[in-house]
């Protein structure tokens, strides 16, 4: 028999230690990101290198040959997933960080360019034989909404202000 009362909610609202996970796990310097087909609505996923920058927010650089590249210019809206799954053990159980974002290329003219790039050269130093080509771009990923998933029953909201 249906019941009249209103669901809970059984994802709660994020603590002190869930924000120190959520921030733990946006230190990774990967994240799946899921993107939709511009061609035919169809949802995508692609592995990124990730960071957090702390001028320009979440970000990413991405080359024009991806299939995200197009994809997230055309609809910005995506999601990302940071984690990462131990050796062994049931992958269901580790942490894991889902954030709803939305795409925004950085111009190559933009001013604060040259020092984003420096700071990702800093992180990322393997990407210097190919951040200057010109068909790779920066791309800041502003999140809407986070849920992080801390193990079995420990479901957290997350405020975008909190990442």
């Amino acid at each position: 028999m249906p019941s009249d009362l209103p669901r809970r909610d059984p994802v709660q609202v994020a603590d002190a230690e869930a924000l120190a996970l959520a921030r733990r796990l946006m230190s990774l310097d990967h994240a799946a990101l899921a993107w939709t087909d511009p061609d035919t609505g169809t949802p995508g996923i692609s592995r990124i290198a990730f960071a957090r920058d702390p001028e320009a927010g979440m970000l990413t650089l991405v080359s024009g040959l991806a299939p995200h590249f197009r994809a997230l210019r055309d609809r910005p809206d995506c999601a990302l997933m940071l984690g990462e799954v131990g050796d062994r053990g049931d992958p269901l159980t580790h942490p894991r960080l889902m954030i709803r974002a939305r795409a925004a290329f950085v111009a190559p003219s933009d001013p604060g360019r040259p020092a984003l790039r420096d700071r990702w050269l800093e992180r990322n130093p393997k990407a210097r034989i190919y951040i200057d080509l010109p068909d790779f771009a920066f791309v800041r990923l502003t999140p809407h909404s986070a849920l992080l998933n801390g193990g079995f029953a420990r479901a957290f909201h997350v405020a975008p202000g909190d990442l």
